[in-house]
């Protein structure tokens, strides 16, 4: 086959942008020449062309004559036979398979032709779900292996699969916001697919090319939208016009792919409800899975503990197998997920394929002053759950825990929640009604992964509780002292501050090139620990920030300085909070994480440490905590959870309750 660059006719072939296509129609300029003009027109003719290579259908229009790498396809023939004309065997060889993956039946599920279309070396493991997604005359799959071993590619190929075989043309990916560019690039990257990533600027840029009119989902085949965004009323009307009832049946979409789903699924009640709270994500992503053929669903921790959520999130992948309310069948689950660990994935000889983890702690032993506020805090506590009624009990509870949560994170934190306690106490006693919901808020913060949202709904949150529940006289001079404790503690470093320092600086000394993250849950605490690492020698350029609401070309710019090789980027320890813990790869020069303070939801370790303990790591995965001197033997020794202050130990391996 040869091609030329000459004008193409309609219904001819040509190939442009990489792909073929036909020519459907052919417009010439009637304007004439103007031979006086001292610059001509770069191109005169408007070509409309439809695909028949991979996105088989779509249409577009070129200019021809400025159309980069554009080639008329010349009619098939056969070459002449020459003496000097002979291929190379290895090239003849090459293009021998190409031909016979090229050519492989839709209907044989037993050859795969995706990996042989993609740029990436591909682990053995990894084709399971795109060969158990190929059995299933409509895929409905949960893929929920442990963090790090690549779930992003393994719903790559079943993306490229299904599209390869026709089975699906439009395809939206559905993830957190942190994480559209990198689906964009890595699809782009490593299987040659554009995806678009739908958000504000793209819908702006949208209506100025394509009029007010135009909707997203109807030009792009495919696209990518963030849980954020997708709830929004604006995307809700977008949705309105496409998703009919003439669609749902046939489906609008023809795959959707949901990363970290287990977003989607709210805590069941905790009042003896059937069925698991919808939230506004779970009902957007549930509206369209009902007008989408398949669904490919991906989580590492897809069960939240709650079996009324669980069987919620099985519903909405499959309900044809499953109903909310009802336990599911083990045999049924496991036709619909895939799950693997990284301590049961072996290479050939029969050895782990994953270096490990270890966990060790870090001792604190807290001053007199430190384990005075403490005892204060619970001595105010204790004032204010005496005094309240049964609901105003559980109310406070929550409070309690808020606050206590918060002083175990850092001084900084801790003063400026209780700063905001003291200002919701303020309201007369009886004045707001409690909330019938304060059973279920103890998971309020488990779907925020923004940082700054995460404050905003703190507010709230304690405005909420906390209406109505002015303080009593008892608990008052308790309040007010502990606020004078909380300002005179809020910025010099407290014991476990020094500790993390002390611990930075031996990993420094050791090897002045190992990388560090810490996490924490709280912007606050992060820009506090900044300043101090700073002024004992650990910021300036060795330090860097991740956390939620940063500009994205800076969280980019970061994120790719800590993987570069640290000849060529100073940057040594990372502070990040809870929104790095999703969806991030920084184990290209970095096996140590230190947990600042443990959140109640151990997904969110899991989430953390996958961040390093993933597929590419060389190095045994060391992860640190915090815990309170002498904290063993207090164990034994003390019923209640207060005393001695200390953060909880970590499990060495990854949550996996994936079974109803």
């Amino acid at each position: 086959m040869t091609a030329t660059a000459a004008e193409p006719e309609v219904g001819q072939l040509v190939w442009v942008r990489g792909q073929q296509w036909l020519v459907s129609r052919l417009r010439r300029s009637t304007q004439p020449v103007d031979e006086l003009s001292a610059t001509t027109l770069p191109g005169r003719t408007l070509v409309t062309l439809t695909n028949v290579s991979d996105d088989l259908g779509e249409s577009m229009s070129v200019v021809w004559e400025i159309e980069p790498g554009r080639e008329v396809v010349a009619a098939t023939r056969l070459p002449n036979v020459t003496r000097e004309g002979w291929d190379d065997p290895q090239e003849l060889g090459a293009f021998l398979d190409a031909v016979r993956w090229g050519t492989v039946a839709s209907a044989d599920t037993r050859t795969l032709q995706a990996p042989f279309r993609s740029g990436i070396t591909i682990e053995e493991y990894q084709l399971e779900p795109v060969a158990r997604a190929l059995a299933m005359p409509r895929v409905n799959l949960l893929v929920a292996d442990d963090v790090g071993l690549g779930k992003t590619i393994e719903a790559g190929l079943v993306a490229q699969e299904l599209l390869l075989r026709h089975r699906a043309r439009r395809i939206v990916v559905v993830c957190p916001a942190s994480l559209t560019l990198k689906w964009r690039d890595e699809m782009a990257e490593k299987f040659g697919l554009e995806f678009t990533v739908l958000d504000a600027a793209a819908l702006r840029e949208l209506r100025r090319s394509h009029g007010l009119q135009a909707n997203p989902f109807t030009v792009h085949s495919r696209t990518i939208i963030s849980l954020q965004w997708l709830r929004t009323p604006r995307v809700q009307r977008l949705l309105d016009e496409v998703l009919t009832p003439d669609t749902r049946h046939p489906g609008f979409f023809d795959l959707m792919i949901v990363d970290e789903v287990h977003h989607c699924a709210r805590p069941a009640p905790r009042r003896g409800g059937a069925y698991a709270v919808d939230s506004q994500q779970t009902s957007a992503v549930r509206r369209l899975g009902q007008h989408t053929h398949h669904r490919l669903f991906l989580s590492a921790t897809p069960h939240n503990g709650h079996r009324e959520s669980w069987w919620a999130l099985l519903e909405m992948l499959d309900p044809q197998r499953f109903t909310r309310g009802v336990a599911p069948d083990p045999a049924a689950v496991a036709e619909v997920m895939v799950r693997r660990t990284k301590d049961k994935i072996l290479d050939d000889a029969g050895n782990p394929r994953f270096p490990g983890r270890i966990v060790r702690e870090i001792e604190v032993t807290y001053t007199d002053d430190e384990r005075f506020g403490h005892d204060l805090l619970g001595r105010y506590l204790d004032a204010r759950r005496r005094a309240g009624t049964a609901d105003r009990v559980r109310a406070d509870d929550l409070v309690a825990l808020l606050l206590k949560k918060r002083l175990f994170s850092s001084p900084r934190a801790f003063a400026r929640t209780l700063a905001a306690h003291a200002e919701t106490v303020r309201t007369p006693a009886g004045s707001v009604p409690l909330p019938d919901w304060l059973a279920e808020a103890i998971g309020w913060d488990d779907d925020l992964v923004d940082d700054e949202t995460g404050e905003d709904a703190e507010r709230a949150f304690l405005s909420t509780v906390s209406a109505g529940g002015a303080v009593e006289p008892d608990a008052r001079p308790l309040l007010d002292e502990l606020l004078a404790w909380s300002r005179r503690a809020a910025d010099p470093a407290d014991s476990k501050a020094q500790a993390l320092v002390d611990a930075l600086w031996t990993v420094r000394r050791g090897d002045p090139d190992d990388r560090v993250i810490v996490f924490t849950e709280y912007v606050d605490t992060l820009h506090w620990l900044a300043d101090l690492l700073d002024s004992r020698g650990l910021g300036a350029d060795q330090l860097g920030l991740l956390h939620g609401g940063m500009d994205e070309r800076r969280r980019e710019h970061l994120k790719a300085a800590f993987q570069a090789a640290p000849e060529r980027d100073p940057v040594r320890i990372l502070l990040a909070t809870d929104a790095a813990g999703e969806g991030i790869d920084l184990q290209r020069h970095c096996h140590r994480v230190i947990h600042y303070d443990i959140p109640f939801n151990p997904n969110r370790l899991e989430q953390r440490i996958g961040r390093v303990d993933r597929h590419g790591q060389r190095h045994r995965v060391e992860v640190a905590h915090f815990v309170g001197a002498g904290w063993r033997d207090a164990a034994e020794t003390s019923g209640g959870w207060w005393t001695p202050p200390c953060d909880w130990p970590i499990s060495r391996h990854s949550p996996s309750a994936a079974t109803g």
